[in-house]
């Protein structure tokens, strides 16, 4: 009994009951030797690891698009590479080098298409050259290659991202479990993010491209505004056209041609708030001549102090060749007003004065406000409300005449916005920063920015201002606004410029779309398919064998190669 007693586990082996308890039991600690604490880490929170696995996931799509690279493909006679990246707001990115690109508001969501056109294959364009029949079959043809090349680039893309989910995943928590949910969840964010492009997909965004480098000279690659309605219907054919003009321009040796006013379409520039800067005027006198256009309007403040020191300033505007129609601002005195109205081209509006210029009615309101005079007190937007009333009352005059006004102006938008619902469309300036709105009653107000960059005060800012301008398309029949160009140039130091195409999208208020008597074949905007010095039957690029060339009076910075900006002179 006593020898089976010493052969029980408990008292014979140390991993017994009592060697288990006794290791569980702290004994008393020795003197003179440290006490050993056990502590327990604490485990993270899930929304920590939530996190955690989200930003592992993020970062391995992200490693395995850059892995991808994208997908080389041939675009008609072109070779182009597609490739998705990490966006915050989408879309699609033309590069068309060394022309420049045009970005387009495709779709919203995390990833955005990139479309480099890389070259232009010499035997594919040799046969497009010897067989100018297959030009009618061009679109198809580009098409079906988006087309495919988009499915190669989505099924790359897709195992590129799970598979670099997956691997980082392995490599941080060292857990195949671990590491497929991150690969799962990649793939949740992919079909979430394919759901997100497909329900924000938008076709007909081609039509409104934001164009930089020296395509930004060159919005005739898209075609004019009427043509753009009536003949792009889906967003491939649309992209086709783009590579067929493109293509167009390799052949005319990358020159791009100059525009070719279309008689049948009235354009305006807005300009404002010039602010003394001297560039401005070589600006504009550019775009009278690339455009065709056929009055200028003034929103204001083409001075800074007001003073008859400055009036010489203003002598450019007698050699820019068209009508110049200008309101006063709140940097404009009386006596400058006085001197522009004695030059022969020069409409001086106020107190609601409508003339009929350039084939557009006009009425205009200067601002009751001189605020560079220190002695009066300005009355800031009660004084303007009180301007816009009597400039709406004046609209109303006109209307009971007969003669009803097309395009209202004022300095002030505050001014501006008392129009409403009496005139399609008003214009103002002062803020400095473009914006585009329908008030309530239908009326569009455009607001431009500075077209002198803040003017000669921009070398005290920290960031110069941009150089802003806007060249509006009118139905010569109606005075409806068609579509409007956007021209942006960097300001004082800067070298880059942008051409933003846009439409009008309501429909039914006043200055709204094209009239529904219009014919669709007459062209609103530039016409894509006769350039300067080509017939009508040229391409939009022009033949090899006659390039057009750019525009020698296009503005600095847009369509030269030279990245010169648009600075004062000294």
């Amino acid at each position: 009994m006593a020898r089976d007693a010493d052969r029980s586990p408990v008292r014979a082996t140390p991993t017994g009951i009592r060697g288990r308890l006794a290791r569980l039991v702290p004994s008393r600690p020795e003197p003179g030797r440290p006490t050993r604490t056990h502590t327990l880490l604490p485990t993270p929170h899930p929304f920590t690891r939530s996190v955690a696995l989200l930003a592992v996931v993020l970062l391995g799509a992200w490693l395995g698009l850059l892995a991808v690279g994208g997908v080389r493909t041939p675009i008609g006679p072109m070779d182009t590479k597609m490739a998705l990246r990490p966006s915050l707001t989408g879309g699609t990115k033309i590069n068309v080098s060394p022309l420049g690109s045009l970005e387009l508001a495709s779709h919203h969501g995390p990833l955005r298409l990139d479309v480099d056109v890389d070259r232009l294959d010499p035997v594919r364009s040799q046969a497009l050259v010897d067989h100018p029949e297959r030009l009618s079959g061009l679109q198809e043809e580009v098409a079906h290659d988006v087309g495919a090349g988009a499915t190669e680039l989505a099924v790359r893309s897709g195992v590129a991202v799970v598979s670099g989910a997956t691997a980082l995943g392995l490599a941080v928590y060292r857990r195949p479990r671990r590491a497929l949910a991150a690969g799962g969840l990649a793939f949740t964010l992919l079909v979430a993010s394919a759901a997100g492009a497909y329900a924000t997909w938008n076709p007909k965004s081609v039509l409104e491209p934001r164009f930089s480098g020296l395509l930004s000279s060159a919005p005739q690659v898209v075609g004019s505004a009427r043509s753009i309605v009536t003949d792009f219907d889906v967003y491939q054919k649309e992209l086709a056209r783009l590579v067929t003009n493109v293509t167009k321009l390799y052949d005319a040796t990358a020159t791009l041609p100059a525009y070719a006013p279309d008689p049948t379409t009235l354009r305006v520039l807005h300009v404002s708030d010039i602010h003394l800067n001297p560039a401005a005027w070589h600006i504009i006198g550019s775009l009278v001549e690339q455009y065709g256009i056929d009055v200028v309007i003034d929103s204001g403040d083409t001075m800074d102090h007001g003073s008859a020191a400055e009036n010489g300033f203003l002598d450019p505007i007698a050699d820019l060749g068209v009508p110049y129609v200008w309101v006063r601002g709140n940097h404009d005195s009386l006596t400058t007003q006085r001197y522009l109205g004695r030059m022969k081209n020069v409409r001086v509006l106020d107190d609601g004065r409508a003339v009929t210029v350039g084939g557009v009615r006009v009425a205009g309101m200067g601002d009751p406000q001189f605020t560079p005079d220190r002695s009066v007190k300005a009355q800031g937007d009660p004084a303007e409300r009180m301007a816009g009333l009597r400039f709406a009352s004046a609209l109303r005059d006109q209307q009971q005449a007969g003669t009803p006004v097309d395009i209202a102006v004022a300095h002030e938008p505050v001014a501006a916005r008392e129009t409403d619902g009496l005139v399609p469309l008003v214009l103002a300036g002062h803020v400095h920063h473009r914006e585009t709105e329908i008030m309530p009653l239908g009326t569009r107000l455009k607001i431009e920015g500075s077209t002198g960059g803040g003017g000669l005060r921009a070398v005290q800012n920290e960031k110069p201002e941009k150089v802003r301008a806007s060249i509006l398309y009118l139905d010569r029949t109606t005075k409806r606004l068609q579509a409007w160009d956007e021209i942006t140039l960097g300001g004082l130091g800067l070298t880059t410029a942008e051409v933003s195409r846009h439409l009008p999208k309501e429909a039914g208020t006043p200055g709204e779309g094209p009239s529904p008597s219009a014919s669709p074949s007459t062209p609103a905007g530039p016409s894509p398919s006769t350039p300067a010095g080509a017939s009508p039957s040229t391409p939009a690029g022009a033949s090899p064998s006659t390039p057009a060339g750019p525009s020698p009076s296009t503005p600095p910075g847009t369509a030269t190669t030279s990245s010169r900006p648009p600075t004062p002179s000294p």
